[in-house]
């Protein structure tokens, strides 16, 4: 049965057909299953049948095996009343020492070369604490390294291959702002010893700011398998280029269920570029200013469809945020026109600036778009720093205590709000630790005495008091505790 249009569907079928060939004629069409980037779906059998091979051979031989251990020389007459219980009743050898009273802690990852002088970028937590250093190439010969630089902000350290050889294969770097979520990449590294290995996936996310394994957190998410001993190796492009090192897992077994993290090339970058010039220490500029999230309810007041940006809370006085011309309440939504949409993203963003030269912030105030220039630069540190490591017996001991600054806040990434003594480090389970002090709280008063400088707390603690009243500023709040002597 043949079906028949009325004449005026049937002339608009007519003008459609007409219309769709005109604009088969006039607009360009890309390939299917291909962006305007280039990037492209596999399309045939043939395609899907393609190796990572090529690339695997031009990343491989950057990629080496970092071997750190920790030695501690100790002779036979300093051996303590614990070592010697260890050794007779638990049959610990020389109470756990090697050879003259050697006690040694060990640990195995991956690095990555990244210039032909023989630096190696890795994982700071892979080198924490350890004074011996060994670098593996891929091709199994070994040398003895040097660490020259490690940052436990980002979690990256650079070491240096002592005697490097010739011919060494340094990765070059991607470029960061190219990468997207579904990307190919690799992960190369040496997963529990076994030697060199390489998995393959896609980028899941880009920016994830809640890992917890770094102060600076905005990784790359992939589901390459990434398990222990791939810490510090690296996440290479189909180009065959760094665009990040693996560093954290996320599992509740310890093995790998797709969901790993890399510290993008961007902030590798940065912290090879302080090695190369000869820094021991990651400087980052101060920019003065206490910014929080922007909540449903905030983003409602201020007329925004969705919660972004990170606003301003407080500001110190004389800093680069204030001088900008910033106030209390501004909402910062961009670093040099990158987006930032939590405070850790406008942590990384602001930090990979450097400290010289200024940076445009783009912000909402009130209803109105503005952008403020601020000067880049160091935290200034006000007065000297007087460091006091307490071994006394006290509340206090095993913690080390430092006078307040600027450049001391933004160390310890705190907003101190009260000048005073500020706790930079707790032994764990010392005394400190177990009477709660944290690293950043601000000692404010002890038996009723206010602690200006750490000179203050010394000269207290000297009179070995009976009890001890200690009054703490931490984040703001106040509080007081008692201890006996």
């Amino acid at each position: 049965m043949t079906t028949r249009l009325p004449l005026a569907a049937l002339f608009a079928v007519l003008l459609a057909g007409t219309a769709s060939a005109q604009m088969a004629r006039t607009e360009p069409q890309e390939a299917p299953g291909k962006d305007a980037a280039g990037k492209q779906v596999p399309l045939s059998r043939g395609e899907v049948q393609l190796s990572f091979a090529p690339v695997v051979k031009r990343a491989a031989p950057s990629v080496v095996n970092v071997y750190a251990s920790h030695v501690d020389k100790r002779s036979s007459a300093r051996t303590s009343a614990m070592e010697e219980f260890m050794r007779r009743f638990f049959g610990e050898p020389d109470g756990g020492r090697g050879p003259r009273g050697e006690r040694a802690q060990k640990s195995l990852g991956s690095g990555v070369l990244v210039d032909g002088s023989g630096l190696v970028i890795t994982n700071a937590h892979v080198i924490d604490n350890m004074n011996e250093v060994r670098v593996a190439l891929a091709d199994r010969r070994e040398f003895e390294a040097s660490i020259v630089l490690r940052d436990s902000r980002t979690d990256l350290a650079v070491i240096r291959i002592k005697e490097p050889p010739a011919g060494l294969n340094p990765m070059p770097f991607g470029d960061p702002d190219r990468l997207e979520v579904g990307d190919f990449v690799m992960a190369i590294g040496n997963p529990f010893g076994v030697g060199q290995t390489v998995t393959q996936g896609i980028v899941s996310a880009l920016a994830r700011t809640q890992v917890g394994s770094a102060d600076y957190q905005y990784f790359i998410q992939t589901d390459a398998a990434i398990n222990p001993g791939n810490s510090g190796g690296a996440l290479v492009n189909l180009q065959g280029q760094l665009v990040g090192i693996n560093t954290a897992i996320y599992s509740q077994s310890g093995g790998s269920h797709g969901i790993g993290f890399a510290i993008p090339v961007s902030m590798v970058k940065a912290v090879v570029t302080a090695a190369k010039d000869g820094l021991t220490v990651v400087r980052r500029p101060w920019l003065g200013a206490r910014v929080q999230n922007v909540t449903p309810d905030i983003a409602d007041s201020m007329g925004l469809d969705h919660p972004t940006g990170v606003l301003v809370a407080s500001l110190q006085a004389k800093s680069p945020a204030e001088e900008a011309g910033l106030k209390r309440g501004d909402l910062i939504l961009s670093v040099d026109g990158q987006v930032v949409d939590d405070p850790e993203a406008f942590g990384y963003r602001f930090a990979l600036k450097g400290i010289t030269g200024q940076t445009k912030l783009g912000i909402l105030r009130g209803t109105a778009r503005q952008t403020v220039v601020v000067k880049l630069g160091t935290a200034p540190e006000t007065r000297p720093r007087e460091t006091l490591k307490v071994r006394s017996r006290s509340p206090f001991l095993g913690a080390s205590f430092v006078n307040t600054s600027p450049a001391v806040a933004e160390d310890l990434q705190v907003d101190f709000t009260v000048d005073g003594v500020a706790v930079e480090s707790v032994d764990e389970n010392s005394f400190a630790a177990r009477a709660g002090l944290l690293k950043g709280d601000v000692v404010v008063a002890v038996n009723g005495t206010p602690i200006a400088a750490t000179k203050d707390l010394d000269r207290v603690m000297r009179t070995m008091p009976g009890s001890w009243e200690i009054v703490i500023n931490r984040g703001g709040e106040v509080m007081t505790s008692v201890f006996a002597g």
